[in-house]
């Protein structure tokens, strides 16, 4: 796969992340197994008369992709593809309540029309006046890794290209809940900085937005080189230890020369020994990073990860609350990321300095 540069990136998330210059200086202690995401001041980014008749996905997904692309530089991506596992559900909900609420009458178009899994990607277009490429993938966990292939993809036949690359996914007042019935949503409150030492199944939900300016080209702007990225269907945790070996091995990349690993680790008893199978095995020798406990969990949280490759290499150094080790990297050169959820939709990238 040819070079794959990110140019530009921006975060929303459950803890104060979209302010550019802060590199979590200041955490946000969440006490509930479902919370929200911490939002910037959308008015600077979006018109008021615009904004009442938007969904909170769609108000994330607008505003970052906005900051990613003024951090890029970049005024006009040439494609945007975005990634969500659940969509605009919020909307959905309100169109199925006036279904009901109104017997089948008199209803209007709009919430239908904003309720479907494309409308970030269709709202980023029309914001911007982009009539280029837009896909939006619904691959639940995998979804922003599966949004990442297309956008490299479409850079290994022409590199000059700039591609707008977000995952979004949003807290809904009834089809969030269902989740919790169901068990992957722990039943019970905690204090979520102590996620991992919850001992019971289920994990925290939350919501957020990354988005991503992508390009073949290093620019003053570059953030990271993306070497690549791989997404696996289903695997057991011996044969996720053999394909990650079996990943860095065609990078050219030894374990041994990667200095931070970023784990999706989410509180959830039922699932985490793929983890730790990793953290006691290939990656003992490695300094190790965790952030479901700061951010929550839910279908593109792994997004979450991009930005934190992106702002280690700004910045050079790992806030303590990430570490769950204790092995200290000298350098952050090389970063690997690896994320799975309920077993299923594993995701595996190569991030290095540019």
């Amino acid at each position: 796969m040819s070079d794959c540069y990110i140019n530009g990136i921006a975060n929303i998330s459950a803890q104060p992340t979209s302010d550019p210059n802060l590199f979590l200086d200041e955490i946000i202690s969440h006490k509930e197994s479902i919370f929200r995401s911490h939002d910037p001041n959308y008015k600077e980014y979006i018109k008021p008369a615009a904004m009442r008749r938007m969904s909170k996905s769609v108000k994330m997904g607008v505003t970052a992709a906005s900051m990613a692309l003024k951090s890029s530089g970049v005024e006009m991506p040439d494609a945007i593809i975005t990634g969500t596992g659940m969509g605009c559900k919020q909307d959905s909900e309100k169109f199925l309540e006036k279904i009901l609420y109104d017997d089948e009458q008199f209803l209007t178009p709009t919430l239908f029309i904003q309720s479907t899994h494309n409308t970030v990607g269709g709202q980023v277009a029309l914001g911007l006046g982009c009539k280029a490429y837009n896909l939006t993938y619904v691959q639940g966990a995998a979804s922003f890794e599966t949004s990442l292939i297309d956008a490299q993809l479409m850079l290994s036949e022409e590199s000059e290209k700039n591609v707008l690359v977000g995952g979004i996914d949003e807290v809904a007042k009834n089809s969030t809940l269902l989740h919790k019935l169901d068990g992957q949503i722990k039943g019970d409150d905690i204090n979520v900085i102590d996620l991992f030492n919850s001992g019971t199944g289920g994990t925290v939900h939350s919501e957020g937005a990354t988005f991503m300016v992508l390009s073949g080209e290093k620019t003053e702007n570059s953030y990271a080189k993306m070497v690549d990225i791989e997404t696996i269907s289903k695997a057991s945790e011996v044969e996720i230890k053999d394909i990650i070996e079996s990943f860095l091995d065609r990078q050219g990349v030894t374990m041994d020369s990667v200095d931070a690993v970023v784990l999706g680790n989410n509180g959830d008893i039922g699932y985490d020994h793929y983890y730790e199978n990793l953290q006691t095995s290939i990656f003992s020798n490695t300094e190790q990073l965790c952030y479901k406990h700061l951010i929550g969990d839910y279908p593109v949280a792994s997004s979450f990860g991009f930005w934190l490759g992106c702002k280690i290499f700004e910045n050079n150094r790992v806030p303590s609350i990430l570490k769950v080790n204790e092995v200290s990297a000298k350098k952050y050169d090389t970063i690997l990321l690896y994320n799975q959820y309920l077993g299923k939709n594993h995701s595996i990238a190569l991030l290095q300095r540019c």
